[in-house]
């Protein structure tokens, strides 16, 4: 079994999309949130489980598909790394996921 590390820029991401999406129906940015963790957390087991970053074929990103949500993470060892979250409909850009310094 793995662990889960998110980052701060995954988290940052994803409690700006909840709040959006709260400001017309809370509920559903609940929801949201808790799909995404309940996917995240499969990792725990499935660390490949996501599919290839089409942008990024070559890369060591894969990501997760939870409706309105992609969830980009990498795996090393025993860790998943969650490190971005985005909306689908937001143009991807490589550098959502460049390595923070140490």
């Amino acid at each position: 079994m793995v662990e889960i590390v998110w980052t701060e820029p995954a988290l940052a991401e994803l409690d700006a999309i909840a709040d959006y999406i709260a400001l017309d129906k809370p509920p559903a940015a609940r929801r949201l949130v808790q799909r995404v963790f309940f996917s995240v957390e499969r990792l725990t087991h499935f660390p490949k489980l996501g599919s290839r970053v089409p942008e990024l074929p070559e890369s060591i990103y894969r990501q997760l598909v939870v409706k309105p949500c992609r969830i980009f993470y990498r795996f090393e060892g025993d860790r998943v790394f969650v490190v971005f979250v985005m909306r689908c409909e937001r143009q991807f850009q490589e550098e959502f996921l460049e390595k923070p310094e140490a």
